[in-house]
């Protein structure tokens, strides 16, 4: 993974009035209830799950998807979703703005997460993560073939392991540059022949009269401050989630030119407003 990216203009910031703290009391503490209830079950049944089916997880990721979807309730953030998952067995890639991503990904078809090992000791999001059966890497070079292995072993068996390829978060109305490094592993000879890649792109839109960039996290911006931040956002806006068309691993010739493909595809979907496309512009 990247060092973080930052943006030369500061990110938005509101100040937090009483009705403001109000909503993050009435969206806060039931979307709390719904991930850390959720959680609590997720597990009872993956004690169960575990023994019969092992590597499989063929009962919790529908728990993960119901809990994922109704966060977006709780938040007030309207969901929606175009094109199909895939049913080829692959991998997803998609563009990387908020930690509302896990949801947004999570709500309409089941994925597991590649993210850097330093996000299973984040308090909170590292206990869901390992719940839900991310794939944390090491940027260790001594680890690369236990990885390969790993990402081997959990794609044959059918998982749809999720990767961004930018390597950090942006600001939500941009896409970085995606670096090939990970489309690596889909070369080997054991995977190139048998795995899709299906690129997904995710596009956040603030309510009319907000800075557009109001979902992205990105910089040194701290979780709490921006989770409150959404919480109390009033009026609340919109996240697409769009499926493009899988791309065939053997069709490419190389892990850049495959890289190169998904990030055109998922720059060609996403979705700006005239504010965010004149910042753009700047």
């Amino acid at each position: 993974m990247s060092s973080t990216w930052d943006s030369n203009v500061a990110p938005p910031h509101r100040k937090m009035g009483p009705m403001a703290w109000l909503r993050v009391g009435l969206r806060g503490v039931p979307l709390a209830i719904l991930v850390f209830g959720g959680l609590a079950v997720l597990l009872l049944v993956r004690l169960v799950e575990r023994p019969i089916h092992g590597f499989h997880r063929p009962w919790t990721p529908h728990i993960t998807r119901f809990v994922c979807r109704a966060a977006f309730i709780c938040l007030g953030v309207r969901f929606r979703s175009e094109g199909q998952p895939m049913q080829q067995r692959g991998a997803v890639v998609s563009n990387h703005a908020s930690w509302l991503d896990i949801f947004a990904l999570n709500a309409r078809k089941r994925v597991y997460f590649v993210s850097k090992s330093e996000v299973s000791k984040w308090p909170g999001i590292g206990w869901l993560a390992r719940s839900t059966g991310t794939v944390f890497i090491d940027r260790d070079p001594r680890q690369a073939r236990e990885q390969k292995k790993l990402f081997e072993q959990r794609l044959l068996a059918g998982h749809k392991l999720l990767f961004f390829p930018e390597g950090t978060s942006s600001d939500g109305i941009r896409i970085l540059p995606f670096k090939s490094t990970l489309f690596a592993a889909f070369f080997t000879p054991e995977l190139k022949n048998e795995l899709y890649i299906q690129p997904v792109t995710l596009s956040y839109q603030a309510p009319n009269g907000s800075d557009p960039r109001l979902y992205g996290w990105w910089g040194d911006m701290d979780f709490a401050p921006h989770l409150l931040q959404t919480l109390s956002a009033a009026p609340q806006g919109q996240v697409t989630v769009t499926y493009h068309g899988p791309l065939k691993v053997s069709e490419f010739e190389s892990r850049k030119d495959l890289a190169f493909a998904c990030e055109k595809i998922i720059r060609s979907g996403l979705k700006l407003s005239p504010v965010a496309q004149a910042m753009l512009s700047k």
